[in-house]
């Protein structure tokens, strides 16, 4: 069982940094320069819509049947993308492989949850994490060398016979529940959720770095969503099986683990996806050297993730573990605030391996407190919005960030290399600080969790 759970997250894992790789060949062989950043929008767009829905029917039907519809469709989008012809097809099919993907990761960590015990749950916590790292790891190596020597198209054919495999681990070894014979779902929350997140990702990913902040559409969108959010907080007050139990919230350590993963997501990938510009256009770095110096984030929070899973396990506390990775994810941002083109490489690898073992000590933990909080029965759920704020945090982040460094960079003249690489760094600069005040306020949060034991006899009483 945990085979099947662990290979189903490599999947989904590996893909994201797969791809990544391959951006610019794809662009080129596509004649689609302008239409390249929606391939990873799209993704990200219905992969963070659907993440609620998954959660919910998981509680409701079971996680076996929802894992393998993930993987299914999954599996489609990878083969059909790479039949794509035009940049069009690529991005309607990065679309559906987003909705098998977003699937995978939070149906697979919640079915932890079905068949280990709450004692040696942080462990397992801890090797999903490692498999995360561990994909993300291996996916740059592999992009790059697919790329380079057969075709990147390959990069989504390859997922199929992984994802053959994990579909017959996950068939064979997970139990199937017994469904309830009527289950009450909330379709109209589903849809106005949905509905909601989607406009508000794609506002955010459109503001500042693909349309500038004074273009009405993004605000059209954003608007469009908050109305949309606001229906849905309305609905879900009367529903009796609500897609988003509001009242979660009421309870403390789950309320600040979502908000703590909000900041956390935010700090994270807001600041580190620029990193690679700043490896390439400042130090000029080829490709491959700059993914090599992202390897030590990568390994610090591999490590750290297995590490403090084992420990929690053996211990039977927590709270100390994303305390101190926040503090370390924020010292490491502030150092990365006082960027220079001329730091030592060295410098900025410690700064990185600091990061990834504060990351390690936290993300996966928030989802283990927020499962402590909420009865058996809603672990899906909870694991669901745990991902769905890390998720909207980071992409927001990623479009604010995005934003401030395209505001830099046009202000630039053209052909002044010695120039662009001054704005590079300011904007960098800037964009690390706001997310150490993101880290700041993960750190703030962390505070407010309660410890492992007093959360599982609150829950023996839910």
């Amino acid at each position: 069982m945990l085979l099947a759970v662990l290979s189903s997250i490599f999947l989904a894992a590996m893909d994201q940094t797969v791809v990544s790789t391959a951006l610019p060949t794809i662009a080129r062989d596509l004649h689609a320069v302008k239409e390249l950043p929606w391939v990873v929008t799209a993704y990200l767009l219905t992969s963070t819509m659907c993440l609620p829905v998954y959660g919910k029917l998981g509680d409701l039907i079971g996680r076996k049947p929802l894992l393998q519809a993930a993987i299914v469709l999954f599996l489609a989008g990878s083969a059909l993308a790479g039949l794509s012809q035009n940049m069009l097809e690529l991005i309607v099919l990065r679309a559906l492989q987003g909705i098998g993907g977003g699937g995978l990761l939070v149906t697979a960590v919640a079915s932890i949850s079905d068949f280990i015990p709450l004692t040696e749950r942080g462990r397992y916590q801890g090797l999903v994490g490692g498999a995360f790292g561990l994909a993300t790891l291996i996916g740059p190596f592999l992009g790059g060398f697919i790329v380079q020597h057969v075709s990147w198209r390959w990069i989504f054919y390859i997922n199929i016979p992984i994802g053959v495999a994990a579909f017959i681990v996950v068939t064979a070894a997970l139990p199937r529940r017994a469904r309830e014979p009527h289950p009450a779902v909330d379709i109209g929350g589903m849809i106005l959720l949905t509905a909601g997140l989607g406009m508000l990702v794609l506002g955010a990913s459109l503001s500042g770095s693909v349309l500038p902040w004074p273009s009405p559409f993004p605000w059209i969108l954003l608007g469009a969503a908050l109305t949309l959010l606001v229906a849905f907080v309305l609905v879900e007050r009367r529903h009796p099986e609500p897609v988003l139990p509001l009242a979660f919230f009421r309870f403390r350590t789950f309320a600040f683990s979502a908000t703590t993963a909000f900041f956390v997501g935010g700090a994270m990938l807001g600041s580190i996806s620029f990193l690679p510009l700043y490896l390439q256009a400042v130090r000029g770095l080829d490709p491959t050297r700059s993914g090599l110096e992202l390897l030590f984030l990568l390994v610090g929070m591999l490590v750290m993730s297995i590490v403090s899973g084992r420990l929690i396990s053996r211990r039977q506390r927590y709270r100390a573990f994303p305390i101190a990775g926040a503090a370390l994810i924020t010292a490491a941002l502030w150092r990365l605030s006082g960027l220079t083109a001329t730091m030592p490489l060295w410098h900025l690898d410690i700064i990185l391996v600091v990061l990834g073992i504060g990351l390690g000590m936290t993300t996966q933990v928030l989802v283990l407190s927020a499962q402590i909080t909420v009865a058996h029965r809603h672990l899906g759920v909870a694991t669901s919005t745990i991902s769905l704020f890390r998720s909207m945090g980071g992409t927001l982040g990623v479009a604010t960030f995005g934003g401030i460094l395209a505001t830099f960079l046009r202000r630039m003249p053209a052909s002044r290399p010695a120039t662009e690489a001054a704005r590079i760094v300011a904007g960098l600069r800037t964009d690390f600080t706001i997310a150490m005040l993101l880290g700041i306020a993960a750190f703030m949060g962390t505070w407010f969790l309660e410890e492992m034991h007093i959360l599982a006899e609150r829950r023996k009483a839910l």
